[in-house]
């Protein structure tokens, strides 16, 4: 421990800076606007391979017979796998039901569906020798659709199903049914002034990042392996890998590779398996990236759906009664479906006041995409659907809508259609007021001046028009329209499900100065979490100098980096291993130094600027004194409070942990000739209960708000009755530019959630949901139309 003295200075402390409330840079900001950064695909082994899948030309066929011989001719080319040469019993995965085959065997369920494996020397001759295989495949009937996936002569994508859903559900292709009762809608309905329904759909979105699946397996001498991925939950990949490759899972070593986003479509497996088996297959590592083609096939997508709405009110413009049925769909396995179906049914009835509710949701199998996690996570169609009728119903009274929406709001300590009791700040009221009093923009955002592109005597820049980047308008038949949507949307895993992060913490004395480090397993997709973890380390130890370690399994799981809870969870789990930290740094220092000054058994003591203070800010030792050769290292386990399932009758329970609100409101330019949106701003007011880095964010808010325009006027995969996928590729997948993202002005509240760290509330879902629909409802002002569909095409604005 060294030689006890006294502390040399009693001067007062200051501030650790780079803490918690500040917009610290990202660590790996620069590199990334540089190019420096090194993603998965960037990764490099000698004397390494190259991967590629086979996959499946049909959406649904018998697979008769599968020919690698001519494959096995190609010179370079190292293994070819099938199903018959998985090592194990175990030949399927999945995040909660074990429906997905590694391989598929037997027949295919969907468009792209992996068939076979090959490792070469180089990715063109891997490519081409899967190019060789020949397989033998009899079409089945497609299912599609409700329709023909509950007929009563569908065909089963899974017979014989024994997951826990299987018993409650009406049919064997119905994923998963959740429904939610409360009060009596039928009695409420009679009491009601004004009647509004609507059918509602949402299109297939993907997650559209940038960074294609990618990573490297790397056989180890202990017969394990070793893998570098991008992926959202390492600990998730690992529980459903380990058993295919029939290893334990601590010879199944994985580390985070560098992630080029995320969104939910990085939290089922990929490749991550199929690299693996082809590097213990050769002896060999093996690399596989994905390229844009095989990435729409390589993940899942967000949920389709198809809602049905009925909301009443009373003349004074109270909602009376809400009625819904939402059905998902869940493409050919089950992936996150049956928690999409959670989220999509207790956030049904919006941010209102409903206390008589009758609400359905479902997920079905069908012969189309896989579909899972995408940011906003079932609540997103829901807010689409329930934000139209609330138009809809201010409409019908004559109301202004967003009065209409305030009158309705709920607020802290209103009961949920679950029974759940809101027990946080709920400021929807609020934000519509903060998003309405915004300053909108002029009316007319043209150059004033005339020049290159101005039409000519009205200053108008034909480039600042709807589609008059391509020179296709001049002005002719343009209008303005402003709309507004608020939403709700759960932060954490819910419905009972055991919802913790890991952090390790461990403070020393490097060089003279006292450095932390902080090691999870937290996948860093671009949310910022480093950065966060960094400040939380400085302000709770007090220290300048924090070193994020990489992210692995060496340490317990961190979750996954999804539904809004990186910071609430891993966050906290990282500040509560700092506090124990400190407490034994508190601990080592009273044991040298205690007995020369009273303060240190009689003060609150903290650790700020490198050194031991009383909550005076009197200095009592630096750290380096404190600790001197002497290391403190903890790694603990954090959970918040506990949720519990909704029952499957009711609905009702305790199924989420905290909530969280956005405000929108859209202002759009639309061409009625030519069926062109032009979304001039998108302001966004949120309650975020503690911003723990302003600048990252108000970044959030603004990339949720981007992706929410998406799928509002532009995204969607095309899947025809045949399932198959019609678009998989960037030139007819269009998703937003920055010459189609608007102006975001964002409102930022702080009301604090007594029951979170920090108070904070999860922050990267939520602007994704009131976005879409405040888009939609600035289109319907600009043009009296319905639209009640995403996204919206220009034959739905001119009737071609």
């Amino acid at each position: 421990m060294g030689v006890t003295r006294t502390p040399t200075s009693l001067s007062q402390g200051s501030q650790t800076r780079g803490g918690i409330g500040e917009s610290t840079l990202r660590p790996d900001g620069t590199l990334k606007v540089t190019g420096e950064f090194a993603y998965s695909s960037d990764m490099w082994h000698e004397d390494m391979l190259w991967g590629f899948t086979l996959r499946s030309p049909h959406a649904h066929a018998e697979i008769r017979s599968i020919d690698t011989s001519e494959a096995w001719k190609q010179a370079g080319v190292y293994a070819v796998l099938t199903y018959d040469d998985l090592p194990t019993e175990v030949k399927n995965y999945g995040l909660e039901i074990q429906d997905t085959p590694v391989l598929a065997h037997g027949r295919v369920r969907h468009h792209g569906e992996p068939v076979a494996l090959v490792a070469a020397d180089h990715p063109e001759t891997a490519r081409r020798a899967a190019a060789k295989i020949v397989v033998d495949y009899a079409p089945l009937p497609v299912v599609h659709d409700e329709a023909s996936a509950t007929a009563e002569d569908a065909p089963l994508l899974h017979p014989g199903r024994d997951d826990h859903h299987a018993s409650h559900v009406p049919h064997p292709n119905i994923v998963h049914r959740q429904p939610i009762v409360r009060g009596d809608a039928e009695a409420a309905r009679a009491r009601a002034d004004v009647i509004v329904s609507g059918t509602y759909e949402v299109g297939m979105q993907d997650q559209a990042f940038l960074g294609p699946e990618s990573g490297l397996a790397v056989p180890a001498e202990d017969g394990g392996v070793d893998l570098y991925i991008a992926t959202q939950w390492l600990h998730s990949d690992l529980r459903q890998i380990a058993p295919v490759l029939g290893l334990p899972e601590d010879r199944v070593r994985m580390t985070l590779s560098g992630v080029g986003g995320a969104f939910g479509g990085r939290e089922d497996l990929s490749m991550q398996i199929h690299a693996c088996l082809l590097a213990l297959r050769t002896g060999k590592p093996v690399k596989i990236v994905y390229n844009r083609f095989e990435s729409f096939f390589g993940h899942v997508h967000r949920h389709p759906a198809k809602l049905w709405y009925e909301h009443g009110a009373t003349r004074d413009g109270r909602i009376t009664h809400m009625k819904c049925r939402i059905v998902l769909d869940g493409g050919a396995y089950a992936s996150a479906s049956p928690a999409v179906v959670g989220n999509a049914s207790s956030l049904s009835v919006g941010p209102y006041v409903v206390d008589d509710v009758d609400i359905e949701a479902i997920a079905l199998y069908t012969n189309n995409p896989p579909c899972g996690a995408m940011r906003g996570f079932g609540a997103v169609q829901a807010c689409f659907a329930y934000e139209a009728q609330m138009d809809k119903l201010a409409a019908e009274l004559g109301m202004d809508a967003v009065e209409f929406r305030q009158l309705n709001a709920m607020s802290q300590g209103t009961v949920m259609p679950t029974g759940q009791e809101v027990d946080s700040p709920a400021p929807v009221a609020e934000i519509l007021r903060r998003v309405k009093s915004m300053p909108l923009p002029p009316e007319r955002q043209w150059e004033s001046a005339e020049g290159t592109g101005a039409v000519a005597g009205t200053g108008v820049d034909v480039r600042a028009l709807p589609g008059g980047l391509s020179n296709t308008t001049h002005g002719e038949g343009v209008v303005r329209g402003v709309g507004y949507a608020v939403g709700i949307k759960n932060v954490g895993f819910s419905e009972g499900f055991d919802d913790y992060s890991t952090a390790r913490v461990r403070l020393e004395v490097v060089g003279g100065k006292p450095v932390a480090m902080v090691h999870t397993a937290m996948a860093e997709v671009g949310q910022g979490g480093v950065t966060v973890h960094a400040q939380i380390a400085r302000t709770e130890l007090g220290v300048t100098d924090v070193t994020i370690h990489p992210a692995d399994t060496q340490v317990g799981s961190a979750g996954s980096t999804s539904a809004s809870r990186q910071t609430y969870v891993t966050g906290g789990a990282v500040k509560n291993t700092c506090e124990l930290v400190r407490e034994k740094v508190l601990e080592i220092g009273r044991a040298k130094f205690g007995t020369y000054h009273p303060a240190w058994a009689t003060a609150e003591l903290l650790l700020e600027g490198g050194k031991v203070v009383t909550d005076g800010g009197e200095v009592l030792a630096p750290l380096t004194d404190v600790l001197e050769d002497e290391a403190v290292d903890i790694e603990s386990e954090w959970r918040h409070r506990p949720t519990e399932p909704f029952d499957l009758r009711t609905g009702q329970g305790f199924g989420h942990v905290q909530y969280s609100f956005a405000a929108h409101r859209a202002v759009v330019e639309v061409d009625t000739e030519l069926g062109l949106v032009k979304v001039v701003e998108l302001a966004c007011a949120q309650d975020v209960g503690k911003a723990l880095n302003p600048q990252s964010v108000i970044g959030q808010i603004q990339g949720g708000t981007t992706q929410g325009l998406g799928l509002a006027v532009m995204e969607e995969i095309v899947v025809g009755e045949d399932g198959k996928v019609r678009n998989p590729s960037f030139t007819d997948y269009l998703i937003p530019t920055i010459l189609d993202t608007p102006t975001i002005p964002v409102d930022v509240l702080e009301l604090a959630d007594e029951h979170a760290p920090y108070g904070l509330r999860g922050v990267g879902e939520a602007p994704t949901l009131s976005s879409t629909p405040a888009v939609l409802s600035a289109i319907r002002a600009a043009t009296g139309l319905a639209l009640n569909r995403v996204p919206v095409r220009p034959e739905h604005l001119t009737g071609t």
